[in-house]
């Protein structure tokens, strides 16, 4: 029996031939392990000399050709620019009849669901949207880092099953989200994972200007005990001085910080308020201290240094 025709009993998908278009950091990866997972890679798409170099790392032998011609090569085609050219892009290749009928079309944006590949299902495609919660490098640890990771999958009812196959053979696991969920899904992902970053390059700044030499190996067990803390404990886990009521201690951050790092008050009293708020909701910070709290937060938004009164 063919497993083009019907899949085996797992649900497994039939072998496609993948294309890919956009080599940025995640289209040739998510190639990659499909390719493990059977499925062969046959061409994809890419300006840049970065993007070119990393189609030849991940997809050694995979030509490099113009969008329209990775979807007529292709039986699946990842769609992986960023949000903003993506409808456009599915407008064009619509438009210009490079979709074949029966093709599925993937895209990997965490901003959108299937809706937006609406032109391309009026011409006869197969509409999925796969986005991996996860952060790339555009090198090959990505293909390891997708084994467990979660992938927001939002597609028509009738493409589920196959729409959570790929993210199963890709090594993820499918999350599915409500076409209408996904703007909301996006900021819950880009709020807990891009601001991370900058939030440990800025900590790891000023551990440095306080003399620190190793500020990663400083700050790696602590933030993995505080990561570790949050995703099992959730606001429970909230410490320091903000959680206790410390006011004087906070006066003495933003005061610091005005010297020796002004671009990071704005941040850094944002995030305070922040959790102030929700240590007083879950009861953590005691009312009594909140207030002189509250008042140098909102010294320093006014640009004064701050005191604990």
């Amino acid at each position: 029996m063919s497993t083009v025709q019907q899949p085996d009993p797992k649900g497994r998908p039939a072998r496609l031939t993948v294309g890919v278009v956009g080599a940025g950091r995640v289209g040739p990866a998510l190639a990659a392990s499909l390719q493990l997972a059977g499925h062969r890679p046959v061409a994809v798409s890419g300006v840049s000399d970065a993007s070119r170099r990393r189609a030849a790392l991940l997809l050694p032998d995979v030509p490099v050709v113009q969008p329209a011609d990775v979807l007529q090569r292709a039986d699946l085609v990842l769609l992986t620019v960023p949000d903003d050219a993506l409808p456009g892009l599915v407008e064009g290749l619509a438009e210009t009849g490079a979709v074949r009928p029966g093709q599925l079309l993937v895209h990997t944006s965490g901003r959108y669901g299937a809706r937006v590949l609406d032109p391309a299902l009026r011409a006869g495609a197969l509409p999925l949207a796969l986005h991996p919660a996860m952060t790339f490098t555009g090198t090959p640890v990505d293909v390891q880092r997708l084994a467990g990771c979660s992938f927001g999958v939002t597609a028509p009812d009738e493409l589920r099953l196959a729409a959570e196959a790929l993210v199963i053979e890709m090594g993820g696991e499918p999350e599915w989200i409500a076409e209408e969920n996904r703007p909301l899904y996006h900021a819950a992902l880009a709020l807990g994972a891009n601001h991370l970053v900058t939030l440990v390059a800025q900590s790891m700044e000023l551990l440095r200007t306080a003399g620190v030499a190793a500020p990663d190996r400083m700050l790696g067990p602590l933030l993995g005990a505080a990561l570790d803390n949050a995703l099992r404990s959730g606001d429970a886990a909230l410490t320091g001085p903000v959680a206790r009521g410390d006011a004087g201690t906070v006066a003495a951050h933003v005061t610091e910080l005005r010297r020796h790092a002004p671009q990071t008050v704005a941040g850094y009293l944002a995030m305070a308020r922040a959790t102030a708020d929700r240590a007083l909701a879950h009861g953590l910070l005691k009312p009594e201290l909140a207030e002189d709290l509250l008042g140098v937060l909102a010294n320093g938004t006014n640009g004064a240094e701050g005191d604990a009164r």
